[in-house]
């Protein structure tokens, strides 16, 4: 009999059972990637099936189809190959294991996340390069993360209260605990980056749903100021990068320090930020996938700086790559856009230096983005370089992003649940009629 103890082990079960079968066509890459893109497709519509049975947290279930969706286009824009086997095979894993934390009510879920840091610091330790070494201290984050899930297991509050707020910060990336995400988006082979830059901040907003009601003041200021620090690094880094991945994992981190600081100034986690983050983790994972494609044509160390005049060749790709980059700049109608402004019209929050810091944040996202999309997209057309556009599987993946970041915008109502909380639209239309 299914019940709300059942239903998560079997939504959970679906991936990693995925997982363990997938060694049947292991020798088989085409196959192989065909069933992990299978398998999540069973996964969602498991999770349609399960849902009602599914006790919904704070922030609703929605982060639970976004990271079925996430895995699906990660697999799907990843070109066929044996080398990327390994990666297939640990989506389905640490999707399985980010279903279960999200789902589950119980100790089942912290034993989850404590698999998920422990498996992450093994894989950095594994995998590095002499383009991207070893990093200790994204190594260190994860194994402290582990070590204060441990802690909130045996401990009780307030230090395990204490505990599970840092390891939030290390999971939903907050100066200065976001080593760790920055490692993970660099380090980790194929589709993981994608797939990894949705579900650890998932997993994190997930957590501060029982930790922001019982910070301390204190605590909460402290938390406060590192939004608004965290807010500013990550614009200025990302306006330095020159390489890809660093501009998008800097990037992304402001974008998410925007977040902490509405989820401390109104001590908890709605539907609103479930959103929020997940037009961001769609955003950047499709931008991730973007960049894929020129790794795929050119080489993995190739030099972002060199690439150019794709608007011309490969006239599919230079669409998807302009829609996904007004969906990260947070513009109409996209869903990043419906949740910023879900979070910030309800919340009363007037004018101040902290709204400006946000705004201006905001303003250099629009500038560097567009900056490294107008870099590859215009410009004259080298003819050292083999332009081939999107293959269907290439195109299939940013399609379903696109088409899921613009339903997250036009049609927020859908994805806040049935409890009856106020949508982005609706919230705008109130603040207008209150206002005149």
């Amino acid at each position: 009999m299914i019940d709300a103890t059942t239903a998560p082990l079997l939504l959970a079960g679906v991936p990693l059972l995925g997982a363990a079968f997938s060694f049947v066509v292991w020798n088989k890459p085409d196959h192989l990637r065909g069933w992990s893109i299978i398998v999540c497709l069973i996964g969602l519509v498991a999770a349609a099936g399960l849902s009602e049975y599914l006790a919904a947290p704070p922030e609703g279930l929605l982060l639970v189809y976004l990271l079925l969706v996430a895995a699906c286009a990660s697999l799907l824009g990843q070109p066929v190959h044996r080398t990327h086997r390994p990666s297939w095979l640990l989506t389905l894993i640490f999707l399985g294991l980010g279903l279960s934390i999200l789902t589950s009510q119980n100790q089942l879920s912290q034993i989850a996340l404590l698999l998920l840091l422990s498996l992450t610091a093994v894989l950095l330790y594994r995998h590095h390069t002499q383009l991207w070494p070893i990093s200790w201290w994204g190594i260190g984050a994860y194994g402290l993360a582990a070590l204060c899930v441990v802690n909130s297991i045996v401990a009780g509050p307030p230090l395990s209260s204490i505990t599970s707020l840092l390891a939030c910060m290390i999971l939903l990336p907050l100066v200065p605990f976001h080593e760790g995400y920055i490692t993970v988006l660099t380090r980790l082979p194929g589709n993981l980056p994608s797939f990894i830059v949705l579900l650890f901040p998932a997993i994190g907003l997930h957590g501060l749903a029982s930790v922001v009601p019982t910070v301390p003041d204190v605590v909460a200021w402290a938390v406060n100021l590192f939004a608004l620090a965290g807010t500013l690094y990550g614009a200025g880094k990302a306006l330095a990068q020159s390489r890809a991945r660093l501009l998008l994992s800097f990037g992304s981190l402001s974008l998410y320090s925007m977040l902490w600081w509405f989820v401390v100034a109104t001590r908890a986690t709605t539907p609103r930020a479930a959103v929020f983050v997940g037009a961001v983790g769609l955003a950047t994972s499709g931008l991730f996938l973007a960049w894929q494609v020129i790794r795929t044509r050119y080489g993995d160390d190739v030099d972002p700086q060199s690439i150019s005049g794709l608007a011309a060749t490969m006239p599919r790709y230079a669409v998807l790559l302009s829609l996904l980059a007004l969906a990260a700049m947070g513009l109409p109608p996209f869903g990043l856009f419906a949740g910023f402004m879900g979070l910030l019209l309800p919340s009363a929050v007037t004018f101040s230096l902290s709204l400006l810091i946000m705004v201006t944040a905001w303003l250099a996202a629009s500038w560097y983005i567009m900056g490294m999309v107008q870099q590859w997209l215009f410009g004259a057309k080298r003819p050292d370089l083999r332009y081939t556009d999107l293959l269907h599987s290439e195109l299939a993946a940013l399609m379903i992003l696109v088409g899921v970041l613009l339903a997250l915008g036009v049609m927020p109502a859908t994805f806040f649940g049935p409890d009856g909380t106020a949508t982005a639209t609706s919230a705008i239309t109130e603040s207008f009629v209150w206002k005149n």
